[in-house]
Order: C-alpha cells, then structure tokens, then sequence
C-alpha cells in the first residue's frame, strides 16, 4: 500500500487515538504521543508538519507497528482504509 503523501501530523495523532495514543505534550513543532495499548507505555514523536514526510511517516508507523505487535502493512490498512 502506497502511504499518503498528504497527511499532516495532527491528523496522524488523531487515527492513532485508535490505539489510545494521547498528546502528552508539544514542544514546538513536535508532539509526543503516549500509549498503553498493549500494556507498557510506549511513546512516540510525531512533527506538527503538514504534510509529513513520507520517510518519517514510514518510521513512525514501524515504531507503532512493532509497539502492537502487527505488522506495518496490517497497521497501515487499519489506519487508511
């Protein structure tokens, strides 16, 4: 599946609310998104960009994905589909 070329950051945090990931916090341009989905707490970055970049997009996902324990490929079709 070919990532979304438009897609800001702030729209980003709200699909991850799916998997209970909050804003915790922004510090300028960057947001940090706390979860405890699957039972430890886990954390990302996400840039207040718009758009993102396909590449950091593409590691933030990795990161979520392997936090969930699925694959990014099964992540990304629950997010953008």
């Amino acid at each position: 599946m070919k990532l979304p070329r438009d897609l800001a950051g702030h729209q980003l945090a709200t699909l991850l609310r799916r998997y209970e990931y909050k804003i915790t916090r922004q510090t300028g341009s960057h947001m940090r998104l706390t979860s405890t989905f699957a039972g430890s707490e886990h954390h990302i970055t996400i840039p207040a960009h718009d758009p993102l970049k396909v590449g950091t997009l593409s590691g933030i996902l990795a990161d979520v994905a392997n936090y969930l324990g699925m694959t990014r490929q099964k992540l990304e079709l629950e997010l953008f589909r």
